[in-house]
């Protein structure tokens, strides 16, 4: 069996920046263990699959090891994919997933992602958490559906925290949102997901649904701009709308090619 796939950097608009996302398009679900199989063998923080539904695609994402409810950038690549290289005609997508319906809008070369925002609450922090930041100062610490949110005093912060990854590994969740204010963007963070097999995600825009609703709250506006400060980096623009989030960023095709299964 042949498969065709395609590898995108999402969230930036230069190659070898922002997060690169693998993307397999399907005429049908192959089995579960063959897309895990196929997501560990790609070692990317995140593999998409898809197929046609009546009112659009159904898609599903997974890391080297499990599949996730929800995926930002690989969300925006597979659209990158379909709207640029598979000839989809209109500026509007809609994702049947886990999360619900989710839509991508097409302007210019900016693709918007609508999601649900993220249901979050002051927490306690565990001590595996405490433990396992290693710099930075702690203002705030909530727990959202799937993931953990510090936030700490300042953007260099940020930049130069360190942590023991071993400990937040233990952590009983997702993973781990680190935040802070930003200097010449409204907001800006890191992302650590050592449980899910990923020590830092480039650029992730599922954390978002909580970093938007939080910053849009704390600096009484619902536009922001936000940087994600890994290695590779990547630019969001961001919108909170009643109980949705739109999230914008940009797309570079790196590969195409085929698979021998």
């Amino acid at each position: 069996m042949k498969l065709p796939l395609y590898q995108v950097d999402a969230f930036t608009n230069q190659i070898f920046a922002g997060n690169p996302a693998a993307i397999v398009p399907l005429n049908e679900w192959i089995s579960d263990e063959l897309m895990v199989n196929i997501a560990a063998e790609n070692n990317l923080a995140e593999t998409a699959f898809y197929v046609p539904s009546e009112n659009g695609f159904d898609i599903r994402w997974f890391t080297p090891s499990v599949e996730v409810d929800l995926c930002g950038h690989a969300t925006l690549a597979t659209a990158f994919v379909i709207f640029n290289i598979q000839g989809y005609e209109g500026d509007l997508i809609r994702f049947n997933s886990r999360s619900g319906e989710l839509t991508v809008t097409r302007n210019e070369d900016w693709l918007t992602l609508n999601f649900p925002v993220d249901s979050y609450h002051i927490a306690v922090p565990p001590p595996a958490l405490v433990e396992g930041l290693k710099s930075g100062t702690v203002q705030e610490v909530y727990k959202g559906k799937t993931d953990y949110m510090v936030v700490l005093d300042s953007e260099a912060e940020v930049r130069d925290l360190e942590m023991d990854i071993i400990i937040l590994s233990t952590i009983p969740a997702r993973g781990i949102i680190v935040t802070a204010p930003g200097e010449d963007v409204d907001f800006v963070s890191r992302f650590f997901a050592p449980q899910s097999g990923i020590d830092e995600d480039p650029v992730t825009g599922s954390a978002h649904t909580t970093l938007i609703p939080y910053w849009a709250e704390k600096l009484s506006k619902t536009t922001l701009t936000a940087k994600q400060l890994s290695k590779r980096g990547g630019f969001l623009q961001c919108e909170l709308v009643n109980d949705r989030v739109n999230i914008g960023g940009q797309g570079r095709l790196y590969l195409q090619g085929e698979l021998e299964i």
